[in-house]
């Protein structure tokens, strides 16, 4: 019960990560991530400034938090400006998906039973829906899905393997954090062309770090070492149902049958996931 709270928490926070990065598809992708992020690990500095030790992990736990924050984030973003931000928000939400089938392949004990398949396959049906609605708004199929698949895989692989390696302190997620931001400014200072950034964008900015890209990862960092994945990856299938409606509401776009349909696989898949044991 203390996992799935921990996890409800970072589901509330990320439903509006969409939309704010909707709000703010002015900013280039790589700026964009590098000060949310950097935002974001300002709640762990006063442990850290406390007991500098909570920083001291290993490299390649600090590859893997660098892998799932900055990669994850940054293709989210690039997904949203290059197709319908509805749609490929849905199928980023592939990734509860992910971690579940991906479960017993990557935790050793973890096994995967005939409800998790078909509930895994039911999510999958409601992001495929998702595509061929955008498709028939746009005309085409925008290449922008591809990286909503590839964030959604990575977000999945990044979160199972925490299990994995040596045990770290929550706290480190700001380290995380702290290393993606400063890495996405660089790619921003060789890549991207230079922007000013007004008072709205700032405090957008400070939203979107404080909650989806700071908070939000403590507290799935703590639903993860707490529970199982498998449970945590399909109760996070409610995220698409607040996201979506939230996304919408921001676009102005309308509840399509596609995307409502779509969004009622999503759920049902999370509710049959739950049930299973």
């Amino acid at each position: 019960m203390q996992a799935n709270l921990y996890a409800l928490g970072a589901i509330a926070l990320w439903a509006s990560l969409a939309s704010l990065g909707v709000s703010l598809t002015h900013i280039p992708p790589f700026l964009l991530t590098g000060i949310a992020l950097i935002i974001g690990s300002v709640p762990a500095w006063p442990f850290v400034l406390r007991d500098p030790s909570q920083w001291r992990i290993p490299l390649h736990t600090l590859a893997l938090g660098v892998y799932g924050l900055f990669a994850y984030h940054f293709l989210l973003f690039i997904a949203l400006r290059h197709a319908p931000p509805v749609e490929a928000n849905l199928v980023n939400y592939l990734w509860p998906l992910f971690i579940v089938v991906l479960s017993p392949v990557v935790l050793p004990g973890v096994a995967l039973r005939l409800p998790h398949v078909l509930a895994a396959l039911l999510g999958f049906g409601g992001a495929a829906i998702a595509i061929a609605g955008g498709r028939e708004l746009s005309g085409t199929l925008a290449w922008g899905y591809l990286p909503a698949l590839a964030a959604a895989f990575i977000w999945a692989t990044y979160s199972l393997m925490t299990k994995r390696v040596a045990a770290f302190p929550t706290t480190a997620i700001g380290l995380f954090g702290l290393v993606s931001g400063v890495l996405s400014l660089l790619c921003h200072g060789v890549l991207e062309p230079a922007v000013a950034l007004q008072p709205r964008d700032w405090g957008l900015l400070a939203v979107l770090g404080l909650g989806p890209l700071g908070a939000s990862f403590f507290m799935w960092d703590k639903a993860l070492k707490l529970g199982d994945a498998r449970h945590i990856g399909i109760l996070s299938y409610i995220t698409p149902l607040a996201s979506t409606a939230l996304l919408i509401l921001v676009s102005g776009r309308t509840f399509t049958w596609s995307i409502a349909l779509a969004t009622a696989m999503i759920i049902s898949a999370a509710v049959m996931g739950m049930r299973a044991r």
